[in-house]
């Protein structure tokens, strides 16, 4: 099937430009319905698989830079390319969903696509892939340094503020307690209730 031009300038101005020709391919390839979508705060895209459809959807957030979004761009064809052969018979970010995710992304782990303060962290990151890249704190700052809003922002990733420090979320008050495994105990200081939030995420300093 020939991929319709409106989703080559979707690419075209969310992808970086080596990568266009490519991911019009795995379009080609297997088509899918796509969509970019408003920011969502618990996703950076998504793709769910539905056995009554015969062409499936994947969506990303319209705010990723186009490097994350080359990233999980193919993290979600991925997906789809496993259910394609294997259906529901295998774990979402299972040995199957890696492999898939390792053998398409290998072309783009080039200096041409991503640039070299990524690509060091990225091909550690692809040995073992996980569910998310956000999980990730190496490859997240390196990433993040290309954010659209990355040169005139206030924000820090969690993990970076000391113990005890205040910091604004989602327009809230809240107090960095100690640090858990990939989960930071923080305190509202309004009501002094405690939650566990992502050492990645972005926070700005009180």
């Amino acid at each position: 099937m020939k991929i319709p031009p409106a989703l080559i300038s979707i690419f075209t101005k969310h992808l970086p430009p080596t990568s266009v020709s490519y991911c019009a391919l795995l379009w080609e390839e297997i088509p899918f319905h796509f969509h970019v979508k408003a920011p969502r705060t618990s996703k950076l895209g998504d793709f769910r698989y539905r056995k009554d459809q015969k062409i499936q959807t994947i969506t990303l957030n319209s705010d990723l830079n186009p490097y994350q979004f080359l990233l999980t761009y193919i993290h979600e064809v991925a997906h789809l390319r496993t259910f394609e052969r294997y259906g529901l018979a295998h774990a979402p970010h299972g040995k199957e969903w890696k492999k898939e995710f390792q053998q398409l992304l290998a072309p783009m782990l080039v200096e041409s696509v991503f640039p070299r303060d990524i690509l060091v962290p990225l091909r550690l990151h692809m040995k073992n892939p996980s569910a998310s890249s956000a999980k990730d704190l190496f490859l997240m700052k390196e990433m993040s340094k290309y954010d659209l809003k990355a040169t005139d922002s206030t924000e820090k990733f969690l993990a970076d503020l000391p113990e005890g420090q205040s910091f604004f979320l989602q327009g809230r008050q809240f107090t960095k307690k100690e640090t858990r495994r990939t989960r930071v105990l923080c305190e509202e200081v309004s009501t002094g209730k405690k939650f566990l939030v992502s050492k990645l995420a972005k926070v700005t300093p009180a």
